[in-house]
């Protein structure tokens, strides 16, 4: 069994796929890097099989029909051999001396069987073109280099959540959640950071600076303008994220995970209804009023719960003042935090 599978959803990469590529092939013969090639029309097939021809028994390619983003993290997973499993995207790369830290410590675990479910580690934000960078790290979460449950955690910040970059789930895991990614729709990485977490029992944090997201793109998903033009997809992603998880049941369980949960749930509608008020049309701001009246509708309880809290509650202020709060506070934050 490889130690760690690592899916690479491409399309058309050719820019910087290589970035990605050389800092993957690092982790030597005990990793499996699925390269698959979502119907691009560039150079990404031919990039990726000689990446693949270079290291054999490392490197598989795979080449499929475009379905998106979450059709690569499918094929991906299907194909998983690896006791564990991350997602790296194709712009993005891994720190080396962390990469090689976390599989050790993988290694370890392989030797005697046992493994945590669930892997968190530090990303950074790469403002690469401004010469810039942020990095996030949860040492006040998560104690360090320990395993622990749901209920030995602390309180997240408001610049703390756990995203796709963040995490390395035992494979396992993922299959028993049975998480399957909508194809062709954008911001599907909050479903596979959201769904499977009430399977995880144990989990294990490693303050090392791992993950490299890369931010400068024009188009990249995460750029203010494409997030408005996309923001229907954002919408259908938020609505599909407050309805995929009973958050009664796993507040029985484990209430501390159901809060984080809930502010997750916040953080994205917090998400849909800036970009609404940003685009700043009728059909935005009726759109807005229809995506709280349709949490409202569905599920009363998460409304008042998410109506209230200072995250997604703050964006549903009313009037030019309320919208004016909302907006400049979304401005400042952007800037602190350097997520975009």
């Amino acid at each position: 069994m490889k130690y760690l599978t690592i899916a690479v959803p491409c399309f058309n990469s050719e820019q910087y796929m290589e970035r990605c590529l050389d800092s993957l092939v690092r982790g030597g013969e005990n990793v499996e890097i699925l390269v698959i090639n979502d119907g691009s029309t560039d150079r990404t097939k031919e990039i990726a099989e000689r990446y693949a021809s270079q290291f054999p028994g490392i490197v598989t390619v795979v080449n499929k029909a475009n379905g998106g983003h979450g059709s690569g993290v499918n094929t991906g997973l299907a194909l998983a051999t690896g006791m564990y499993f991350k997602v790296v995207d194709s712009d993005d790369w891994l720190e080396e001396t962390a990469y090689r830290t976390l599989l050790e410590k993988i290694a370890q675990w392989c030797e005697t069987g046992f493994g945590p479910d669930l892997l968190v580690c530090d990303y950074t934000y790469n403002h690469l073109d401004k010469k810039t960078k942020k990095t996030i790290h949860y040492r006040n979460v998560f104690p360090v280099g320990k395993v622990c449950t749901w209920d030995q955690i602390g309180a997240f910040h408001p610049s703390q959540y756990l995203v796709m970059h963040a995490l390395v789930y035992r494979t396992d895991i993922l299959h028993r959640s049975k998480i399957v990614l909508p194809e062709h729709t954008f911001y599907v990485d909050n479903l596979f950071a959201y769904c499977p977490l009430p399977y995880v029992e144990t989990i294990y944090y490693m303050n090392i600076d791992l993950y490299q997201y890369y931010l400068g793109r024009e188009d990249q998903s995460v750029n203010e303008k494409v997030l408005i033009a996309r923001i229907e997809q954002q919408i259908r992603v938020t609505k599909m994220v407050a309805e995929s998880v009973d958050l009664n049941a796993v507040k029985r369980k484990y209430p501390k995970l159901a809060n984080y949960m809930c502010r997750n749930i916040s953080i994205m509608m917090a998400i849909s209804s800036i970009h609404l008020l940003l685009r700043g049309d009728e059909g935005a701001r009726a759109r807005h009023l229809e995506l709280w009246a349709d949490i409202k509708r569905s599920n009363p309880g998460l409304y008042y719960r998410l109506r209230f809290t200072k995250l997604s509650g703050f964006t549903n202020l009313p009037g030019k003042i309320g919208k004016l709060a909302t907006v400049g506070g979304y401005r400042l934050a952007r800037k602190i935090y350097q997520f975009q």
